[in-house]
This record gives structure tokens, sequence and C-alpha cells, in this order.
């Protein structure tokens, strides 16, 4: 379940998914790559060189619109092929139930009123 949190300076509500998110993917990751050193190695190159072409075509003042479109078409490629390669598929977005959904807006709506009556004050 979400836990939605005060920043520690009180100015945002965190929402902390990186564990629920992160650990199966690495899990799973370091799983294929036991499993296949060598196409997993080959697979993890080829992502990060699409992902090094499609940041670089983001920064570069020279790059088309229609360049970046195609490198980020490129890292989307192959991270599809790399998660499609990994013996479970990581649950990368949270599902909640109706009483957990219910909670979590429960708790944003209480942490974000606490915060703008906060900044109203000053």
């Amino acid at each position: 379940m979400i836990r939605p949190t005060l920043t520690a300076d009180g100015t945002a509500v965190r929402l902390p998914v990186r564990d629920q998110i992160t650990a199966p993917l690495l899990d799973a990751l370091a799983v294929a790559y036991a499993e296949d050193p060598d196409g997993t190695g080959l697979r993890l190159i080829a992502h990060a060189s699409a992902v090094r072409c499609h940041d670089h075509a983001e920064v570069s003042d020279d790059a088309t619109e229609y360049e970046r479109a195609m490198r980020a078409a490129e890292a989307d490629g192959t991270r599809d092929a790399l998660l499609g390669e990994l013996p479970a598929e990581p649950q990368l977005d949270p599902l909640l139930t109706p009483d957990e959904a219910v909670t979590v807006a429960t708790r944003l709506t209480k942490f974000a009123a606490h915060i703008r009556m906060r900044s109203t004050r000053k």
C-alpha cells in the first residue's frame, strides 16, 4: 500500500513507491542476468546506447524533433526488449483496491490541506 507522507521540510507530499517498483524490477533483472549473462548483458548494452543517444538528442541544439522522436522510440524498443526477457514481468504501476485508493486519497487530501494552510498563513 502506498503511504503518503510529508517531506521533511513540510512543503510537499511524498508518495513512496520506489521500493514497490524498483525492488521487483532489479530482482527480475538479476535473475535474468544470472540465467543468461551474455544475452542480458547485450540487451543492457543496447539499451544503454539507446538511452545515451536519446539523452544527447534531447539536449542537442542541432537535433530535429524527428530525431528526438526516433531516439525516444529506439530507447522504448530496447527497454521493452529487455523487460520482455525478464523471467517475471514486474508490476510497474501500483494497483490499489478501492479501499486502498480511498485511504491514499484521504491521506493526500489531509497532507495537501495542511501544506496549503501553512503556506497561506505566511
